[in-house]
């Protein structure tokens, strides 16, 4: 797999991603603050330097693709309204922010592009580890680190042994840890941030259930990278999962590395 077999879109995204995670590390070595925003979430200089810096380049290299960042939506006006139709961006500069804070090093730069309500592309970077994955629609998913050539990835599936289920390690909640109880056999394991959708598509894991709240910064590039290695993500009952709607919550949902008859 060439670094050719993706799109402008996916290329520059990675890019963005890339020199965001470079940036994020400069202040990840330095030390930074942290503050509350009005939700009571906690975010850094890295958090607010990444968002200038990707917002930024996607805007002036795609003015009319409108970007939907976690940490400016708010002064956009797009929070209460949501964006109905049309493709958009939809960014999480630093997902994962109590992980950067706490250094243990389970925290991404999320990219993902939307387009009538599902994501078609997606770049999830993992600067500690100077991993970065690309996913993109009908084209396919590759771990593509800086100065190498893309290395396709794809789901497995699940091991007879049972699947390894990972849950959130900062956010679980006991409706997600009754979810996970009901499972017959299998292991779960804590990870943070959006690299829970890397280790599904790269085939190290197999189920991702999400009870606790969500949005969708949080999942459209992980979803998008997932997808286009072969999994999926659906509501608990399989409902569809859709972007693009008032105030950008998502509902609940189970991300899955191969679906049951694939």
């Amino acid at each position: 797999m060439k670094a050719t077999d993706y799109s402008e879109l996916t290329r520059e995204a990675r890019r963005l991603a890339l020199a965001a995670g470079h940036e994020i590390m400069r202040i990840y070595a330095a030390g930074t603050t942290t503050r509350l925003k009005a939700d009571n979430s906690p975010v850094t200089e890295a958090d607010e330097a990444a968002d200038r810096l990707i917002v930024a380049g996607l805007e002036a290299a795609f003015p009319d693709i409108p970007v939907v960042s976690e940490e400016s939506v708010e002064t956009t006006g797009l929070a209460d309204r949501g964006i109905p139709a049309g493709p958009f961006w939809l960014v999480d500069p630093l997902d994962g922010t109590r992980e950067f804070i706490s250094r243990n090093g389970e925290f991404t730069v999320n990219i993902g592009l939307i387009e009538d309500g599902r994501p078609i592309l997606g770049v999830l970077h993992l600067p500690v580890l100077g991993q970065c994955y690309v996913g993109e629609a009908g084209v396919g998913a590759a771990l593509w680190p800086e100065d190498e050539e893309p290395t396709a990835i794809a789901t497995r599936d699940i091991p007879a042994t049972g699947p390894v289920i990972l849950a959130s390690r900062s956010h679980l909640d006991p409706q997600t840890e009754a979810w996970i109880a009901d499972i017959a056999s299998g292991t779960t394991t804590n990870a943070g941030s959006a690299l829970k959708f890397a280790v599904l598509a790269r085939g190290d894991a197999d189920l991702y259930p999400r009870f606790g709240r969500t949005m969708e910064w949080d999942t459209a590039a992980g979803h998008a990278l997932l997808e286009a290695a072969g999994g999926m993500l659906s509501g608990p009952d399989g409902e569809p999962f859709r972007y693009g709607k008032p105030g950008f919550d998502n509902p609940h949902f189970i991300a899955r590395g191969r679906p049951a008859g694939q």
